[in-house]
């Protein structure tokens, strides 16, 4: 509480939670066209494993065009909270290494 009674902003926390997103979006600017592994927890204990091809970073969404054997190719979108919370992993198909392992330390 500050001297004149007023408690302090609650925001001060933003900075940092945009730091993060501002750092997601840039590390997958730099991996605009490449092919990526996605693994993305639908609920109800189904996880879905793709092949994908990052097409377009926006503010608060990426979009990934998805390669299925069963269907033509679609476009999927997905949020930068959803790698936050682990909703969805991104990972390099070739050496099974994780985009975003800076998140967990």
């Amino acid at each position: 509480m500050s001297a004149d009674g007023k408690v302090g902003n609650l925001r001060n926390s933003e900075p940092l939670e945009v730091n993060v997103m501002q750092r997601i979006r840039d590390d997958l600017k730099e991996c605009l066209g490449e092919k990526l592994k996605v693994r993305a927890n639908k609920g109800r204990k189904i996880v879905v494993e793709n092949m994908a091809v990052l097409e377009e970073t926006y503010p608060h969404v990426f979009v990934v065009r998805v390669e299925t054997k069963t269907s033509p190719s679609q476009r999927v979108s997905y949020s930068y909270a959803d790698i936050i919370t682990k909703t969805v992993e991104l990972s390099r198909p070739d050496s099974e290494e994780e985009l975003f392992t800076w998140l967990t330390s």
